[in-house]
């Protein structure tokens, strides 16, 4: 049984393939062993980050783990991943619209049992290692970015770093910002420096007070957002990758997986097209 239904794997590899660079064949005889095919690996890629395997799991006779990894490394030093999430979130404001005048942060533990450069002891687990996701999510829970960073990092000093993913909007996709931004956070970044930093960005807070009960308002979407990666991506919910550009590349294609399957979503009542699911996604 495939890690994604073909609605879903399928337009993700059209425009993953599209992005693939040339490559060159170096080998001065030209008789070396077959490349193996790049959609081979794809799926590979897919089902290490839905199933949260070993690449020595999931790797068979059409595949070897070192494969996997090589291929990996390679995509990631070209910048695939990133150009797939940012194509397909490009795809989804043409088509259904990016609510970007309300937007959400917020951090998510997970595991990271094998420790690495975003990996900290979990304040939340005893002290074992964990990771944190700042996530930014649209009004509707459509992931804009993520940062990764260790689980004992603050949520507050995430904050910046997370807020700059908004930049990728400014930068050739065709549509900017709105004029007024709206964050939406929870009581940890209640503080007079998460304002201050808002200020100087020019956006609005709606903040959670701290000492009093949950005030949920326009944010729990960041949340349900937090549910996909986790609950979607076993990968991201135990983190056993140990360098932050490989994390970052399974954040991407999670965050395009998760696009690409709300626009199917959104889409399926509103138009229609040769290969549409029998039923919504």
């Amino acid at each position: 049984m495939p890690a994604l239904p073909s609605s879903v794997i399928d337009p993700l590899w059209d425009q993953f393939a599209a992005l693939l660079p040339e490559r060159e064949d170096a080998h001065p005889l030209g008789c070396h062993r077959p490349r193996i095919p790049d959609r081979i690996v794809f799926d590979k890629l897919i089902q290490v980050l839905v199933l949260g395997a070993a690449y020595d799991r999931i790797a068979d006779s059409a595949c070897s783990a070192t494969t996997i990894r090589t291929r990996r490394d390679e995509w990631i030093d070209a910048g695939v991943f990133a150009a797939l999430e940012q194509l397909c979130l490009q795809a989804y404001d043409r088509i259904v619209g990016l609510d970007l005048a309300n937007v959400t942060v917020d951090g998510c533990i997970t595991k990271a049992p094998c420790g690495g450069e975003a990996a900290g002891k979990s304040p939340v687990d005893r002290g074992k290692q964990g990771t944190k996701r700042s996530v930014l999510t649209e009004a509707t829970g459509i992931p804009l970015g993520c940062v990764a960073a260790p689980a004992n990092r603050p949520d507050s000093p995430l904050l910046r770093p997370t807020l700059e993913k908004l930049r990728r909007f400014d930068e050739g996709l065709g549509f900017g910002l709105p004029e007024d931004i709206t964050v939406h956070l929870d009581a940890g970044y209640d503080s007079t420096k998460t304002r201050g930093l808002l200020e100087e960005l020019g956006c609005d807070a709606v903040i959670s007070a701290k000492g009093f009960p949950l005030q949920a308002g326009a944010r729990w979407v960041v949340e349900r957002t937090n549910s996909w990666h986790n609950r979607g991506f076993t990968k991201l919910a135990i983190c056993t990758e140990r360098r932050t550009r490989v994390i970052d590349a399974f954040i991407a294609l999670a965050n395009a997986v998760i696009i690409v399957r709300r626009l199917l979503r959104t889409a399926w009542t509103t138009h229609r097209w040769d290969t549409r699911p029998a039923r919504r996604p």
